[in-house]
């Protein structure tokens, strides 16, 4: 029997062993997409204990202790910190499959010093463990300097202010790029019951008023030249289905209007409206040299009671199964007539997973090795089966070579480790190859492929 992940925890052979501890293991990392507080990073936030670093913000976790039977209490409710825990605990040690598993002891072994297996018998000692290193200093930054981060973009709205950017910059005591992202989600969300209220705020952080479609640009625009400024390299666009239906600027700026004075739309204007603006907005981030992130087929918020309860973002999100292919061929069709931006897509249902595989060759540009991605294992998907997949459909259709690889999309800083997971199931991946006689047996080679994948191809896709 193998020890418990040790160190050749997932690499499976010597090749993947070489590939992993030589070539992938001491390489920065680059977090393109995360949902970590920036304020907190600023203030260098100190934590009390376990719980807070672990649960309060991790709907993941919540998720699994829910279907664990958990009490709602000790997930997100008043209980006391250790009695979280505990329940935690508790349920990771029977999420044996779940990635949590993984990760849970992963962050355990590299922030904490605790290789043993956590479940409600250890529980008391990883407890006092983990909070006498988080008393001696492990702090937020603390956290990203001992991953060899070089880079973090959060995610952020084109109305924040941005102010803990500001002073994370001017400061200059910090060796992390860390740069916000272009999400204007809600700038599209044209039939949601608070887009006008929205608007105004957002007119308010541009300082225009937004009264129609000229307004509107004026603003999104307005706001993209501030990110830009403070370093941003990449958007977002969060689409639980992909809008397509042919749109001008005078009927977009009619459905603006139309919802600016409450009229009820319907989807096919929804639709248009959508379409129109995700393709003016494409063409402003080619104009700044930025990479254009779609992140497909999520369906958020099924349970409304709970997340009429909690908010948004607290566990109540599954896969959708709607048909992208068609509407997203047409829309990336509709911005490559205008100029492709760099372009990373993401889908939740791996039954899409050959549609991007195959999408992002309609649009590859002779010149700019990986001006397209296939985005890495996305949320439920990022797992040893998924993101071994994933990687296997790019290989089988693409070029893995050129892939940009992992990202954390997580909130908490303890996350990091979630590349290493990545590193490991890649070197995995082509040590087999090797192994078996399928690829060439060269090492240098192949190990530079490893490192570009783990971090120089996005480190080169952020340039201008």
């Amino acid at each position: 029997m193998k020890p418990f992940m040790d160190q050749n925890f997932l690499l499976r052979s010597d090749a993947a062993r070489t590939l992993y501890h030589d070539y992938a293991a001491a390489m920065p990392i680059n977090d393109f997409h995360c949902h970590v507080v920036v304020r907190e990073i600023d203030e260098d936030r100190r934590y009390d204990n376990l719980s807070q670093v672990w649960l309060s913000g991790d709907h993941y976790k919540w998720r699994a202790m829910r279907l664990n039977g958990v009490p709602e209490r000790l997930i997100t409710g008043d209980a006391p910190a250790y009695d979280k825990f505990l329940a935690y605990a508790k349920t990771v040690s029977r999420a044996i499959g779940n990635p949590l598993y993984h990760w849970t002891h992963l962050e355990l072994q590299r922030y904490f010093g605790v290789s043993e297996p956590l479940n409600e018998d250890t529980a008391p000692a990883v407890w006092e463990q983990a909070n006498r290193v988080l008393g001696d200093g492990l702090t937020t930054r603390r956290m990203i300097l001992n991953a060899n981060v070089k880079t973090i973009c959060s995610t952020d709205d084109p109305a924040d202010d941005l102010r803990y950017h500001r002073k994370l910059r001017e400061a200059g005591d910090f060796p992390v790029r860390v740069l916000p992202s272009f999400r204007p989600d809600q700038a599209l969300e044209v039939r949601s019951p608070g887009f006008t209220d929205y608007l105004r705020r957002l007119g308010e952080a541009a300082s225009v008023r937004v009264t129609g479609l000229d307004t509107l640009r004026e603003a999104l625009a307005s706001r993209l030249d501030v990110f830009d400024a403070l370093g941003c390299r990449v958007s977002d666009h969060a689409l639980s289905a992909v809008p397509y239906a042919q749109c001008g600027e005078a009927e977009a700026d009619a459905i603006l209007r139309a919802a600016l004075s409450g009229e009820t739309l319907d989807r096919r204007q929804e639709e248009a409206y959508k379409t129109y603006l995700l393709t003016w907005l494409a063409g402003r981030y080619l104009e700044k040299g930025m990479i254009m992130q779609l992140h497909l087929g999520a369906m958020r918020r099924v349970n409304g009671a709970m997340t009429r309860s909690l908010g948004p973002d607290t566990g109540f999100d599954s896969v959708n199964d709607l048909s992208i292919a068609e509407p997203l061929g047409r829309l990336l069709n509709g911005i490559n007539d205008q100029g492709m931006p760099k372009t990373v897509l993401y889908c939740l249902n791996p039954k899409d997973n050959y549609v991007l595989g195959t999408m992002i060759g309609n649009f590859a540009e002779g010149g700019l090795a990986g001006k397209m991605q296939f985005g890495s294992a996305w949320w439920f998907n990022d797992h040893r089966d998924g993101m071994a997949e994933q990687m296997t459909t790019l290989a089988n259709l693409g070029m893995l070579s050129q892939f940009v690889g992992m990202l954390t999309d997580s909130r908490s800083f303890t996350s990091y480790p979630r590349f290493e997971y990545f590193r490991r199931i890649l070197c995995d991946i082509i040590g087999t190859w090797m192994e078996e006689g399928e690829i060439a047996p060269d090492m240098p080679r192949m190990g530079q492929l490893v490192q570009d994948i783990c971090y120089r191809n996005i480190e080169r896709l952020f340039e201008r």
